[in-house]
């Protein structure tokens, strides 16, 4: 604001200013890999959808049931999840790049708005993410705080809904995906062993088994695209937050943070009786008027 002071509003381009990067190159970045994101997923669903009706095709016959299956099928099936896989992971890394790089940035937005207020520097805002156990909870504590501080009405006054929602749908999916990755490695390591020569009742066991871990994988990219739904989400939100944020001087952006005594706006103390067994000052008399407080009736 010229003339003022605090946070300057973004200048034209969006290029930063006063220490607060404002521009939107990965933001946009990240909305557009989340857009291309669902579609892979609904992909990748189809693909395993596959997958999970010709194991179904399997366990009839071996039922007895009079199905039309054959080897061809299976490896057509095999064959389109692979490649949405592939389509996927891409997506995947490119996102995971991007969006550290991002979130460093929010990071470094939010030391402005509120120095020294921060539990994890801004290398763990991008490294927590690759880091194995941390990543469970540090990237959830280090997007709280930039939350509180990035919030334009103050600390708590800004709704977390989209960030506990996206978090928690992001883990679901994560645990859920791991123990069907773990469940079905134990199976395929049964498998392919050189010993493995099962009995009808076992090899009827294992398609069973195989069968529920597909359809435990097809759960688990469904909560996989409510987290990217909501990701998209988030990154309009908060890139809107700090947008607004920084355009406030700090007295105007709600609150002070953090238990800090909000500033007085005009500069001194609050109008009101002196403090307890304090003398009490007598009233200013107005220029010409030495000892009176209030003109002569019929002046002034």
């Amino acid at each position: 604001m010229p003339g003022g002071y605090g946070y300057p509003a973004a200048p034209p381009m969006g290029m930063p200013t006063g220490g607060v990067d404002l521009r939107r190159g990965l933001s946009t970045t990240l909305v557009v890999l989340f857009g291309l994101a669902l579609p892979a997923l609904i992909f990748l669903l189809v693909a395993r959808s596959g997958q999970y009706s010709v194991i179904g095709d399997m366990l009839d016959a071996v039922e007895g049931k009079s199905v039309s299956i054959t080897e061809d099928d299976l490896n057509d099936a095999d064959d389109m999840f692979t490649t949405a896989q592939v389509i996927y992971s891409l997506l995947t890394v490119a996102i995971a790049v991007v969006w550290a790089v991002w979130f460093r940035r929010l990071r470094l937005n939010a030391e402005v708005f509120a120095p020294g207020q921060h539990r994890f520097s801004s290398g763990w805002a991008a490294g927590s993410w690759f880091t194995p156990v941390v990543n469970l909870w540090f990237p959830k504590q280090i997007a709280n705080d930039i939350w509180r501080a990035s919030s334009p009405q103050g600390p708590q006054a800004v709704s977390r809904g989209v960030l506990g929602g996206w978090w928690v749908t992001w883990i679901v999916a994560l645990v859920t995906n791991a123990v069907g990755g773990i469940r079905y490695n134990l199976l395929r390591g049964k498998v392919e062993g050189d010993d493995y020569a099962p009995s009808p009742s076992e090899a009827k066991s294992d398609i069973e088994s195989l069968h529920s871990i597909l359809a435990f994988d097809m759960f688990a990219i469904v909560i996989f695209m409510a987290a990217a739904v909501l990701a998209l989400l988030l990154v309009r939100q908060i890139t809107a937050m700090q947008e607004q944020r920084a355009s406030l001087p700090p007295q105007m952006a709600g609150p002070a943070p953090y238990g800090m005594p909000s500033p007085n706006p005009y500069g001194s103390p609050a109008p009101g009786p002196a403090p307890y067994g304090a003398p009490q000052m007598p009233p200013t008399p107005p220029p010409g008027q030495p000892g009176q407080q209030y003109p002569p009736y019929g002046q002034g």
